[in-house]
């Protein structure tokens, strides 16, 4: 049995007993979620959707910031990304999955948005509203969600076969594939991830209006999900697997990934207030007002402080980014921290002066993210933890930082 779990690791498959065990914990963690999750939906569908539209937000930022990240990886032709490539294609293969996950939001759009009540937009008595009447109709978004989802899924399927398909050796063609497919698809993605975050987010409050949302809703599922390959790799580590494939040299690349969003970030932020402070109107302050009343303020606070000067702080060091301990603790606050991002971005809708943490957030949290996992880590069942057959592999297991 030793023998075997060391060849595995040496060859970069999971051993089948550690898969069962996996499996075996998402499964239940999911059936608990979703029981637990129907039960709050019956006895309490408000908050139950404002609690799911959360936490599918949560794990379809990440599917999102691997799809781009993946894709700028093949555009680039960066060898330092190599070797935890294969889990950012895991992560990103995810994202077919999360069509099905938007059955609820679905559902739910009559309880969740303004704009999805009968007569909302009085043309008639005001006729700046037309557009928006015209964009939120039911035919057009009903086209955008199924071209949203669409998109995403064919990008990551191509990306993720092509990929795979050189793990049998090299291939000039599936090199070509991955360059051809993913300098239109990361435009392609930008535009459709912007216009979901304004159809499933700022919606939420069809009065306001942010010209640079959706790069905000992105760079923080980017940082998100540079934090979840981070942990990941952390996780096979300790479990043993990838030692010397992924070394101190690519965690030290991550962790100036995480440094360099979590600035990023704080740009985007910054910018958003700044703007809507500078020009001072109604339809944009709105926003932040309903975030400075309550509790809301206590949060405004946490994510100022836990969203950029605590992890800027923990990661400004080079002896920090080549910190294990370090790296992983950062990246867990920085998953944390975005949760109450989201919590920041979409719940004021639904309680309005008050924030906080309902057992539906845990319930919704663990449905949507057992299924998460179960079609992340499936994929390591039969593929390889590396992209083996990839002609730069070489080159990232000897990649160093100066």
């Amino acid at each position: 049995m030793e023998t075997s779990l060391q060849q595995n690791r040496e060859s970069y498959y999971l051993d089948e007993a550690l898969w069962n065990k996996i499996r075996n914990v998402l499964l239940l963690v999911a059936v608990v979620g979703w029981a637990a999750s129907a039960y709050g939906w019956a006895a309490d569908g408000y908050n139950f959707y404002g609690s799911y539209l959360v936490n599918f937000m949560f794990w379809l930022t990440i599917g999102w910031g691997a799809a781009f990240f993946v894709a700028v990886q093949h555009i680039t032709t960066a060898a330092w990304s190599v070797t935890v490539r294969r889990i950012m294609e895991n992560v990103m293969i995810t994202l077919p999955v999360m069509a099905f996950l938007f059955i609820p939001v679905a559902v739910g759009i009559p309880t969740l948005y303004e704009w999805a009540q009968p007569g909302y937009f009085d043309i008639e008595h005001n006729p700046n509203l037309q557009f928006k009447a015209l964009f939120f109709s039911a035919p057009l978004y009903v086209a955008r969600v199924v071209t949203y989802f669409f998109v995403w899924s064919a990008l990551a399927v191509v990306l993720y076969q092509n990929s795979v398909a050189q793990d049998q050796g090299p291939s000039e063609e599936a090199r070509r594939n991955l360059r051809w497919w993913s300098a239109p698809g990361v435009l392609v993605l930008t535009a459709t991830v912007t216009m979901a975050s304004v159809d499933w987010i700022m919606s939420l409050d069809p009065h306001w209006y942010s010209t640079i949302f959706g790069i905000y809703v992105f760079s923080g599922g980017a940082l998100a999900f540079i934090a979840l390959v981070t942990l990941v790799a952390l996780a096979l580590r300790k479990a043993g697997y990838l030692r010397e494939t992924i070394t101190i040299e690519h965690y030290h690349d991550l962790g100036k990934w995480m440094f360099a969003l979590t600035v990023w970030w704080a740009y985007i932020a910054f910018s958003q207030y700044l703007l809507i402070w500078y020009a001072d109107l109604p339809e944009e302050t709105v926003f932040f007002k309903h975030r400075m009343e309550g509790t809301w303020i206590y949060l405004s606070a946490l994510l100022l402080v836990g969203h950029f000067i605590v992890p800027f702080l923990a990661l400004l060091s080079r002896a920090a980014k080549r910190n294990l301990a370090v790296l992983g603790l950062t990246a867990f606050w920085i998953l944390v921290i975005h949760g109450m991002d989201l919590h920041w971005l979409i719940l004021p809708s639904v309680h309005p002066h008050n924030f906080h943490i309902q057992w539906l957030d845990v319930t919704t949290f663990l449905a949507t993210g057992g299924v998460f996992g179960l079609a992340f880590w499936r994929r390591f069942r039969r593929r390889a933890m590396v992209p083996a057959g990839d002609v730069r592999l070489p080159e990232s297991l000897a990649h160093h930082n100066i």
